[in-house]
């Protein structure tokens, strides 16, 4: 049997519920960095909310997990869609998708704990900057908690409805935002690096004061 014959008997690719499950994934980084880094060059949410940009990341964060929400009950719903694998229904499995389970979503309350809302949900592009870098759990194990502990839940429920067209799609997930990492990142860190040479730059114009004084 070809990979192929072997792949379309473990996912049925006829259940549009699948296709339309995968583009909800693929769609919310996208539109979340694209949203972040144009009020980062042009402040548009923030002049939307009559220059209140606490209140303009609050909104963003609002959309960003509603859109969450959508793309879980999408996700759910293409699963049941799915045939199942009796391999994927041994109790074993089922043990591992709860440890999944519970690790993804420690992972993912415990970042937003260490962020707080607009740390969590890209306050930086709105010039809300954090003090330090969070170096606490779950920093200390991965720099990017939210995102991997969010693909273990979704391998977890994959596991735990016993479809392999989870497993795929939780395949998906992990690409889209290992992809999401490698435009966030860079930028991030662009604009923690810009405020340090601002800060530097004050602090140096400062003690220049203090010695003409």
């Amino acid at each position: 049997m070809s990979l192929h014959e072997s792949l379309t008997k473990m996912v049925d690719f006829d259940q549009q519920s699948f296709f339309v499950s995968a583009a909800a994934i693929a769609f919310n980084p996208t539109f979340w960095n694209i949203v972040a880094r144009r009020e980062y060059r042009t402040k548009f949410l923030t002049r939307l909310f009559g220059g209140n940009s606490q209140a303009a990341c609050y909104a963003l964060a609002a959309t960003i997990f509603s859109l969450g929400l959508i793309r879980d009950f999408l996700y759910e719903r293409a699963l049941r869609d799915q045939p199942s694998h009796p391999a994927l229904e041994e109790p074993l499995v089922k043990y591992v998708a709860y440890v999944l389970l519970a690790v993804g979503n420690i992972f993912v309350i415990s970042s937003t704990w260490q962020l707080g809302i607009t740390g969590t949900f890209l306050g930086d592009y709105f010039g809300i900057l954090m003090d330090d870098i969070v170096t606490g759990f779950p920093f200390n194990i991965t720099n990017a908690p939210m995102y991997y502990g969010s693909t273990m839940s979704f391998l977890g429920t994959a596991l735990l409805y016993g479809k392999p067209a989870g497993i795929l799609l939780t395949l998906h997930v992990l690409l889209v935002y290992l992809t999401a990492i490698r435009f966030e990142n860079p930028f991030t860190a662009a604009i923690y690096a810009k405020r340090d040479r601002e800060r530097a730059k004050a602090t140096g114009k400062s003690v220049e004061s203090k010695k003409e004084l």
